[in-house]
């Protein structure tokens, strides 16, 4: 994954943005090891999706979990491999073709766990 630093991309309010398997980051943005093995999922995830396919699943995915409470952004599928795995440097030595589909049917599960009734 190749990293450019930028003043333009990512948007504002977003520190670093992954477009392709380049790594987009603000100048100035401290970029740990947790965010850099965040983004080497996503690219993995990519990869196996044909680039393409990675972005219209996402969007779709996004735009799906908008309709539900709780953070769409965070409840995507995609998202959640790579926060769940962001801290194992050696995840993507033995992570298994498309992991991310274990997530799909997932949704708001984390919040849900903050509600009082059983899930």
């Amino acid at each position: 994954m190749k990293i450019v630093r930028s003043r333009y991309l990512p948007l504002r309010g977003f520190d670093a943005i992954n477009l392709c398997g380049v790594l987009f980051v603000h100048q100035g943005v401290y970029l740990s090891g947790e965010l850099i093995n965040h983004e080497r999922i996503h690219t993995a995830q990519m990869r196996e999706l044909c680039f393409v396919l990675f972005y219209v699943l996402y969007l779709a995915e996004w735009l799906v979990r908008l309709l539900r409470r709780g953070n769409a952004y965070r409840a995507i599928s995609f998202e959640r491999e790579a926060y769940d795995n962001q801290r194992d440097a050696s995840y993507l030595s033995h992570r298994r073709h498309f992991a991310w589909r274990h997530y799909l049917g997932a949704g708001n599960r984390t919040h849900r766990k903050n509600k009082k009734h059983p899930i």
